[in-house]
């Protein structure tokens, strides 16, 4: 298939003007595929040549302006129109199209706790051309009127109101002008909570078999719903600009969410169906927050090519952690974000991978080369970019640089000079060489403070690694004399990194703790002078503000990774501090790093069953202190913790026999499938068990929870099973190849799966090839062997990337996890030091 260029875009969009797709599918015409007719009314200024683009399995017939055109002009996902006269067309192309099992397209899924099917659409970058056929570029804006036909008792959903007409018959209103990747429909016997505000219809949608726990969760969503589009209607001069809000909870999602104006699509692993934290429950708030702020930024206002698409989602995710903090109950959102997002970015931008935050044109040509710019630089390191952008402009100005830009380009596109220029309007301050500094440079700046006293001074020089200018607060904590492990806040005052002025001299005894960034208002490292690392290593816990503990807990993961704290010294703090934390995104997010990187990764095997070993104590320690029942999340984080660090049987195999860990909580089916995994990979439990397993909970995710377990087996034939399942044949969806690569790569099984290395890079080569982007982004995320630590398999993955076949997707997530691969090895080699 080609990939559009962007020259190619710019010179169809100088060509043509579209005014009007009449979209009719029909999904009653089998498992397998379903019929497409578009009739596309559009101009051309001038005469000439172009295509549209289709991805059918079978073109029936194509009319341009009445007269028949060849299906067999097809080529790949190009069919060209030849002799353009300027003025109006109208094409008409009928198709049969076939259905996605990778979440790209038209994705049917069959749930197996019922039977019922569910389809769904997801047309980001490119799909739309396995829906229907389109001028498929972000600037050739459009009205789409859709009709759908579906079996009976479905219903339908799309961007707009959508009328039953009877017999299977559905109708969408017309939409406003959007763009070909943000067309939506959503088609199945969905279960629906309606409701109105100011006037609009709003929905919530999942499969029947979830209604029970959509329900439970109705009134919590609505609410968050409710008050972010309340907040961000005090924000936008701009009123919502879409007929109806739907939020579609669908299965097999790729993404987290999908911004389809007036038709949100969510992962539904976001209806719980198990226990889950508040901080859970805060993150899928975000999400709803996120994707309503893309109603105006990336729907509204869409970028005209896909060198900006870090503007849509770093501006979402600002004003999602923002508004969320703002209009609901969830007012620590950003320290969930410090901890759980922002070290994403700062990971993404060390590798060879890295790239501005806004990407020199030239850097995305084509399609292909957009996807691979969209990572944690453009969510958490544009976040944090626009983040300290309103603390150095002032939120009165930055929102109302934002609707200038909204005003002077609805429902049309804007580029990265639009956006520039329209802050600027707002504001005396440099905004160009703001966003010079820090969009179109690349790294990670870092702070190395110095602190000396005199007397009753002591003095703050505060150099930076880096570039970029800062607006940054600084913490100055003493220790609480009355129980010397506290601390307690001296002062917090703004300074500019770098200075112009030098050190900053501040009264007083030379503080026990000095903390770069604190509240994390920019995007930097942070490194320690002496005296604060030792108290950070013997009082974190003591930090009052949970804030600054993100932060120090950050800078302790920096320092891990880049080989000047030992992962045995970092997990020696996680002991010390943790079961005295109250913050669940710090639990889970420290935690989430011992295990996944400091225990599985940075530390040898032989060394790996003692860091479990901490791992499980300071877990322990939790579940005792929460006995009473007072802190249900943060007992639920530990249950988890003591799970996954297990490396005997016990209490596992109890705890799953009784049905419940004592002193609560009960097993749900997460809970359940989890202790089955860990066991399965400690070779516990087999065959019988993930089948008994399978009975009690038919559902997808037992589905999945039993491919994960299977995959597990430290079983030679079980290992050879999960292999041909993931790259032998193609009858996998996204879901369960991921369940079972998460499944194979065990650390405890390193001899039974090192035969397993160098196929992963044969094989996942051409699964990319057959199966496309999406599966080709899971088999590098979740097949890549990150438990074979070693030269070897560096070798064979930087061999990998010496082919000229390697899919641009797989590629670039070969890369990072190489990336990757190497620091840990760094990271091994000076294990010792501290």
């Amino acid at each position: 298939m080609s990939v559009l260029t962007r020259d190619e875009a710019q010179t169809r969009a100088q060509l043509l003007d579209v005014w009007r797709y009449e979209v009719d599918l029909d999904l009653t015409t089998g498992e397998d595929t379903f019929d497409s007719r578009t009739v596309i009314t559009f101009s051309a200024a001038a005469d000439g040549d172009t295509f549209v683009e289709l991805k059918p399995a079978r073109l029936r017939s194509v009319t341009l302006d009445g007269t028949a055109l060849d299906p067999a002009d097809l080529d790949g996902n190009r069919l060209p129109l030849r002799g353009l006269t300027a003025g109006e067309h109208e094409l008409r192309v009928d198709a049969v199209m076939r259905y996605s099992r990778t979440g790209e397209g038209m994705h049917r899924f069959t749930d197996p706790a019922d039977g019922e099917t569910y389809l769904y659409t997801q047309l980001f970058l490119e799909d739309v051309q396995r829906v229907f056929a389109a001028f498929d570029q972000p600037d050739l804006k459009a009205v789409f009127a859709l009709t759908v036909t579906a079996p009976e008792g479905w219903t339908v959903l799309a961007n707009g109101v959508v009328e039953d007409l009877g017999g299977g018959r559905w109708r969408a209103a017309p939409t406003p002008l959007i763009s070909t990747y943000l067309v939506a429909v959503a088609a199945g016997p969905w279960h629906s909570v309606r409701t109105e505000h100011r006037g609009l219809p709003f929905g919530l949608h999942c499969r029947r078999s979830l209604a029970p726990y959509l329900d439970a969760d109705a009134d919590e969503l609505l609410d968050v719903t409710v008050a972010c589009f309340d907040r961000y209607h005090e924000k936008f001069t701009e009123p919502y600009p879409f007929d109806s809000y739907d939020q579609a909870f669908v299965p097999e999602f790729n993404a987290g969410a999908m911004e389809n104006p007036g038709l949100v699509t969510f992962r539904d692993e976001f209806v719980f169906r198990s226990a889950v934290t508040d901080t859970q429950r805060q993150s899928r708030a975000m999400v709803v927050a996120h994707e309503m702020a893309h109603m105006w930024f990336g729907d509204l206002v869409t970028l005209a090519w896909w060198d900006d698409i870090w503007l849509n989602e770093s501006f979402a995710e600002y004003m999602g952690y923002q508004t969320l903090t703002e209009a609901t109950r969830f007012a620590d959102t950003w320290v969930d974000f410090g901890v759980a997002r922002k070290p994403g970015g700062y990971d993404a931008d060390q590798r060879p991978s890295t790239h501005p935050v806004a990407p020199d044109p030239d850097a995305v040509p084509d399609t292909a080369s957009a996807m691979l710019n969209f990572d944690g630089i453009s969510y958490a390191k544009g976040a944090s970019a626009l983040r300290q952008l309103v603390a150095w402009l002032g939120e009165k100005d930055f929102l109302a640089g934002i609707n200038a830009h909204f005003a002077r380009h609805r429902f049309g596109n804007a580029t990265l000079a639009d956006f520039i220029d329209n802050l600027a309007s707002a504001t005396d301050r440099d905004v160009r060489g703001w966003a010079q500094a820090w969009l179109r440079t690349t790294g990670v700046d870092t702070f190395r403070p110095t602190v000396t006293h005199s007397g009753r001074e002591w003095t703050l020089a505060l150099d930076r690694e880096g570039s970029r200018p800062h607006r940054v607060a600084v913490g100055v904590y003493d220790r609480d004399l009355s129980d010397g492990r506290s601390l307690v806040l001296r002062e917090r005052f703004e300074t500019d990194v770098p200075s112009q002025e030098g050190p900053v001299a501040r009264d007083g005894g030379r503080p026990a703790l000095v903390v770069p960034n604190d509240q994390d208002l920019t995007y930097a490292k942070v490194r320690l002078d002496g005296v604060s690392q030792e108290t950070v290593l013997a009082s974190l816990s003591g930090v009052p503000d949970a804030l600054t503990r993100a932060v120090l807990w950050n800078a302790l993961r920096d320092m891990v990774r880049d080989g000047e704290l030992a992962p045995a010294a970092y997990l020696e703090a996680a002991r010390a501090h943790l079961p005295a934390e109250s913050d669940l995104a710090l639990v889970a997010g420290v935690l989430g790093f011992a295990g996944f990187a400091v225990a599985d990764r940075y530390t040898p095997l032989d060394g790996r069953t003692a860091a479990l070993a901490t791992i499980g104590a300071l877990c322990e320690d939790v579940i005792r202190r929460t006995e009473d029942g007072s802190q249900p999340g943060l007992r639920l984080i530990a249950v988890r913790g003591v799970i996954d660090s297990a490396t005997q049987p016990e209490p596992l195999a109890t705890w799953l026999s009784q049905g419940a860990v004592p002193g609560g909580p009960e097993l749900d089916p997460e809970l359940r499938w989890r202790i089955l995994g860990r066991l399965a990979a400690l070779g516990a439990v087999d065959e019988s068990a993930i089948a008994a397993e399978l009975r009690r909970d038919p559902s997808a995710t037992g589905q999945e929870g039993a491919a994960l377990c299977r995959a597990a087996l430290p079983d030679a034939s079980a290992k050879q099973q999960a292999w041909d399942a993931m790259f032998g044949s193609d009858e996998l969806s996204n879901y369960l190849f991921t369940a079972t690569a998460q499944g194979f790569w065990q650390p405890e099984q390193e001899a039974l799966v090192r035969t397993y290395v160098p196929r992963f890079f044969e094989d996942a080569v051409a699964l990319a090839d057959r199966r496309g982007p999406a599966m080709a982004e899971a088999a590098g995320r979740f097949a890549f062997p990150r438990s074979a630590v070693d030269g070897e398999t560096l070798r064979l993955g930087e061999r990998c990337l010496e082919r000229t076949d390697v899919l641009p997707a797989l590629r670039r997530i070969l890369a990072d996890q190489l990336d990757e691969l190497r620091r840990a090895l760094r990271v091994r080699d000076g294990a010792g030091q501290r």
